[in-house]
């Protein structure tokens, strides 16, 4: 345990190159998720199509699978990308069609009153989405999206089969150098799980300020006056 435990170096830059697939991978499946999310709520049968298209695919498709054809196959027709371009690629791809079906349940969750207050308002519907739908909206999909990322950070340890140095890959080359299994995958276990816990308090923390912006909460200003008036009863 103390060879494993003295080459925590080693460890930290795989861990570091989880971190950063965990950023890039989400930050393009929310992207992907908000556009295709938005477009299976759609008025056009064509737009929503097309979003029901990319939700059906790349959520029935494998991630390894996806990734292998990013990073052998599409080489032999001529389209060659880095080996991070292409695991964050398949990463994104496939958590945004998940979180695609989360935005556009969620929007769809807004109670109909608060459309048609819009409508009342003589809102256009770029108006209506960005100021009344989504910010009620965006408090009803964190949580979801919140296990959406905790997944794609799990999901990243098949990058380290197309040689990406991440946590999962520096764990196979410490346990061949020193032979202790255990110890490896124990050291592993528990980083995953602290990577995970820090983006869980991140998502709680969001989640607290949505509803602070929405009313749902008092901030802490309020707080500290209910405080007082409390304590001068």
């Amino acid at each position: 345990m103390s060879d494993v435990l003295s080459s925590y170096p080693l460890l930290l830059r795989g861990a570091w190159v989880t971190i950063q697939l965990t950023v890039y991978g989400s930050a393009l499946a929310l992207v992907l998720a908000f556009v295709f999310g938005l477009m299976g709520g759609a008025r056009s049968a064509w737009v929503r199509a097309v979003g029901r298209v990319y939700v059906e695919f790349f959520r029935g498709t494998a991630t390894l699978v996806l990734m292998y054809w990013l990073f052998y196959a599409l080489p032999l027709i001529g389209f060659r990308f880095a080996p991070m371009f292409a695991a964050v690629l398949a990463l994104g791809l496939n958590v945004g069609a998940y979180g695609a079906e989360v935005v556009r349940g969620a929007v769809k969750a807004v109670p109909k009153a608060q459309f048609e207050a819009t409508i009342a308002l003589n809102m256009r519907p770029w108006q209506r989405l960005r100021r009344v739908l989504l910010p009620q909206a965006v408090a009803l999909m964190l949580p979801p999206f919140g296990n959406l990322l905790i997944e794609l950070m799990k999901g990243s340890a098949v990058v380290s089969l197309i040689s990406i140095a991440d946590l999962m890959l520096r764990a196979q080359q410490l346990r061949q150098s020193t032979g202790q299994t255990t110890a490896v995958f124990l050291v592993i276990l528990v980083i995953y799980f602290v990577i995970a816990q820090v983006l869980q308090l991140l998502v709680r923390y969001l989640e607290r300020r949505a509803d602070i912006m929405l009313g749902r909460r008092p901030g802490r200003a309020a707080r500290s006056a209910l405080d007082t008036l409390g304590a001068a009863k």
